[in-house]
Formats: C-alpha cells, structure tokens, sequence
C-alpha cells in the first residue's frame, strides 16, 4: 500500500492557492479540469516531498462546505516553525494556535481546513511574541 493524497473541497481556487502556495509553500504539480463532471482537482506538495500530495477538488457549481472538523487537519514538519508562522502572518493568515512551545502552530485554510505545523527536530527554545501569543478562535 502507498499514500496517495488527501482531497479537500474548495470554494475558491484563487483564494486556496494563495493560501496553501504562497503562505504555506506548497507547489502545484498538476490540475486537471473535467468539464464533463463540472470539477478542477489541482494537486500540491511541498517542495522536495511530491509523496505526500494534497487534492485541492474545486466543484464548479456552488456548494456550502461546513468547517469539516471530523476532518481533522493536515500536518506538515518544517524546518522553523517561528520562521513559517511570521511568514503566514505576513500573508495575512490568522495564527490560530500559535508556537508558543516551539514545536506546534496551527492555522485554517479560506475553507477553514486546519493545518498544523511541527518544528523539525527537537522543539526550538520558547521565544517572543510567541510564548505570550493567545490562541484565535479554534483549531
């Protein structure tokens, strides 16, 4: 057996990209558009990982999505967790839970799909702002 991806439901593709590319720093490595079936799936990794891929299924015609918390979340290693959370914050992302143990953040997608982040390694020494941070809505 082999990990293949997990899929995602999306309500704006612009708004997903911007978030899980360009703040979090995975990159598309394909998109497929299916008239037929009225869908886009785009399909995104962290650089240098390609075997752990996330489906972004984007449905054509209008759909509600719920926060999706039986869910559960997405979860990525990096190598700075302090680094990456100042990174999100400029982009404009919400720090939901934030590192103040130097270890786990967590933050939500436009979809409010929650993705933890996990220091690589041992947890780095607590640090300003971030060992004083209040947690933001949930997680």
């Amino acid at each position: 057996m082999k990990y293949l991806h997990t899929m995602v439901r999306v309500s704006d593709v612009e708004k997903s990209l911007e978030f899980y590319c360009n703040a979090l720093g995975l990159v598309e490595l394909r998109r497929r558009e299916d008239e037929a079936g009225r869908f886009t799936l785009i399909f995104l990794a962290a650089p240098g990982d390609e075997d752990a891929q996330v489906e972004l299924t984007y449905n054509w015609d209008p759909e509600e999505y719920g926060e999706g918390r039986n869910f559960g979340h997405l979860a990525y290693r990096v190598k700075d967790i302090y680094a990456h959370c100042e990174k999100l914050m400029k982009a404009g992302v919400t720090i939901n839970r934030p590192p103040r143990d130097g270890r786990m953040a967590f933050v939500r997608s436009p979809d409010n799909i929650s993705v933890e982040l996990l220091q690589e390694g041992d947890a780095l020494p607590k640090q300003e702002p971030w060992a004083s941070m209040e947690n933001i809505g949930h997680w």
